[in-house]
């Protein structure tokens, strides 16, 4: 893995059975869902209510850069402090916000108004994420049971970033409140982190850390950006950014072609169908992950990413649902290799006290592509016809090939804190 080692089917057993591990493992799945689902539901239930495809993107970008904002901020706050109480408040909080901007929605407040509170409720939304990848250091040994362990993260994670999108689209065409998907991914949101910061494995960790705090223990990056001032870190957040612009282009065109087929149903289908490709293309993909080298990996995948993306852009005006699919289907094997390899450069980058951190940050990056391309999408669309979200293929592509002059930062393995009781 870190080195292209394969993970055999008994390193994923032996570590999803390790003690302990099964609550905080299901409670991550229910919390960890919504964290795509959050911006596609908002466009389109926003979409509903204003009618515009341009102000439900820039609604749904409000949300998501106050996502990326609050998880840089929380992964290192989670980090010194423990994720169980700081999880807890947070929920509380984000139970308020959320309140307020539906409210704020379905009152048709001004768009300045819509968007600060949208920016307010992306900050308290919990970034369980980097929580959930992190706690694996308390539960599995090093070697290859922990390396399956961050592969089941993030295969896991990208399921939730293209079925979570996809469930957003049917609810959205299914029921009569166009807010119901909003609705879900935020219950989930709250009873997925709640029993997630309740598990003893979690309440284990964050007592760790306390008692490393006092102690004096705890090893930290110094200064206002902590470990993303590491080159090879900042190479793996520019590859996330890169993969989150391309797929957030893909969602919202994909909605617009299919309506523009006139079959706007087939769009939550074919997201469904998409997310199946993913984990299934991801698993296989695991067992000889090629390029073996993981600072041509990034490039490679994220060009032939965007390359599949522009293509569906272009035939997407043709009107043919059948074509569409086979090129998305194509493009959908190279999701989760793509997001595996994101969460093995985390591990190769960054000290392990510094681990949620660290995550946060390439989750950031990638929440922060799926916002851009997302508004990209709904303006290009709006302009274009569906065609237009071909674009975010080719700033992919051009993302691409800024990796490729990056590779060499990803080359050596950073010093990494030895595993202790607080990390």
């Amino acid at each position: 893995m870190l080195g292209g080692m394969p993970a055999s089917p008994s390193d994923y057993r032996d570590a999803l059975g390790a003690p302990g591990a099964a609550a905080p493992v299901c409670a991550s799945v229910i919390g960890r869902f919504p964290i795509a689902m959050h911006s596609l539901a908002t466009l389109l239930y926003v979409r509903e209510i204003d009618g515009s495809y341009a102000i439900a993107g820039a609604v749904s970008a409000s949300l998501l850069v106050g996502t990326a904002l609050g998880t840089v901020v929380q992964g290192r706050l989670l980090d010194r402090l423990g994720p169980s109480r700081l999880l807890l408040l947070l929920v509380a909080v984000y139970a308020v916000a959320v309140g307020g901007f539906v409210a704020c929605i379905e009152a048709r407040a001004a768009l300045p108004v819509i968007l600060l509170v949208g920016l307010l409720t992306g900050l308290v939304t919990p970034a369980i994420e980097g929580s959930s990848r992190a706690l694996w250091s308390d539960l599995v040994p090093v070697g290859r049971t922990r390396e399956a362990a961050y592969t089941y993260e993030a295969i896991s994670l990208e399921t939730f970033f293209i079925l979570g999108p996809a469930l957003a689209a049917l609810l959205a065409v299914s029921t009569p409140w166009p807010g119901t998907a909003l609705l879900v991914a935020a219950a989930a949101e709250i009873i997925g982190t709640t029993w997630f910061a309740l598990t003893r494995a979690v309440r284990r960790r964050s007592a760790r850390i306390r008692a490393a705090r006092a102690s004096g223990t705890l090893s930290r990056d110094a200064g206002l950006l902590g470990v993303i001032r590491r080159p090879g870190l900042r190479t793996v957040a520019l590859a996330a950014l890169g993969f989150g612009l391309v797929a957030g282009t893909a969602e919202v065109g994909v909605l617009a072609a299919t309506a523009f087929a006139g079959s706007p149903a087939m769009g939550g289908i074919l997201l469904s169908a998409w997310s199946v490709v993913s984990v299934l293309a991801g698993v296989l993909y695991g067992l000889r992950p090629r390029p073996r080298s993981l600072g041509l990996r990034l490039p490679v995948l994220l060009g032939a990413f965007g390359l599949l993306v522009t293509a569906m852009g272009l035939v997407s005006p043709i009107g043919s649902l059948v074509l569409l699919a086979v090129v998305m289907m194509a493009a959908g094997a190279l999701i989760t290799p793509q997001v595996t390899a994101h969460s093995l450069g985390v591990e190769r980058t960054a000290p392990a006290d510094s681990a949620t951190e660290a995550f946060n940050w390439v989750v950031t990056a990638a929440v922060l592509g799926v916002s851009a391309g997302q508004a990209i999408s709904g303006v290009m669309i709006d302009r274009f016809g569906p065609a237009g979200y071909a674009a975010g293929g080719v700033l992919g592509m051009l993302l691409a090939v800024v990796l490729w002059t990056r590779r060499e930062t990803m080359a050596g393995t950073a010093e990494r804190t030895p595993a202790r009781s607080a990390s």
